[in-house]
């Protein structure tokens, strides 16, 4: 496999399916399975997922509510997509923990990384919750800032389109798609793969991303093996 250990970032807005809202249980049973195929290849597992299908900071402070208070609310909704996953996953008889950035006993472990990469080491998929723990971050920060504390070899940004283009393909259709690019080209062609915190924090640690379809069956574990699947941001 061409990474051992990897940090699977998904949308909150993935897990919804065909709905509108909310979780869509075929959906999540489809991810666990295409989770499933890496794991039984012996790829070490760690997740962060958004919150969007539930509740967005960013919208409820543009209705009038507080941002933080509304930040807050969108890490507990990371939370229940987390509950939900690993629901799915245990149904298919993988391990996994649920550790978030709040303290929340009684569902989950808080996040200790030493426990975390321990956990990994043992073949537990790691969900991790509540973003950062800070309002004001994404879920892609928190993805990647755990993808650097971990020693992820690489953060695997499932999206439902199948790699960066030039432009959104799905309102240009003469956009290109790079099978590969630089953190340089990706700021110089002002490309929209994450905010500017995360993608600057794994341009400083030389983490590479790959950006592609979560939705294609195969994808996944054909990544894991090396082919040359979506985009890859590098050095």
């Amino acid at each position: 496999m061409k990474y051992k250990r990897i940090l699977l970032k998904l949308s909150g807005e993935a897990l919804m399916g065909e709905r509108q809202y909310g979780i869509d249980p075929a959906r999540l049973a489809e991810y666990a399975e295409e989770i499933k195929q890496i794991h039984d290849k012996g790829v070490e597992i760690a997740i962060v997922i958004g919150g969007g299908n539930i509740f967005r900071g960013v919208a409820g402070a543009s209705n009038g509510m507080d941002r933080v208070q509304g930040d807050y609310m969108g890490m507990l909704a990371t939370v229940i997509n987390g509950m939900a996953l690993q629901g799915a996953l245990e149904e298919k008889g993988m391990l996994t923990r649920l550790q978030t950035a709040l303290k929340i006993e009684a569902i989950a472990e808080p996040y200790i990384k030493r426990r975390a990469v321990r956990h990994l080491e043992k073949g537990r998929i790691v969900i991790f919750g509540a973003g950062t723990g800070n309002p004001y971050f994404t879920t892609d920060t928190a993805a990647v800032l755990r993808g650097v504390e971990i020693h992820a070899d690489v953060i695997l940004k499932g999206t439902r389109v199948d790699g960066i283009y030039s432009s959104d393909p799905e309102k240009d259709a003469n956009a290109t798609k790079f099978d590969t690019i630089t953190f340089e080209d990706v700021i110089k062609k002002g490309l929209n793969v994450m905010d500017s915190t995360a993608f600057t924090l794994s341009q400083e640690n030389k983490l590479p991303i790959v950006v592609f379809d979560m939705n294609k069956k195969g994808n996944l574990v054909k990544i894991c093996e090396g082919e040359n699947i979506g985009t890859v941001v590098n050095i």
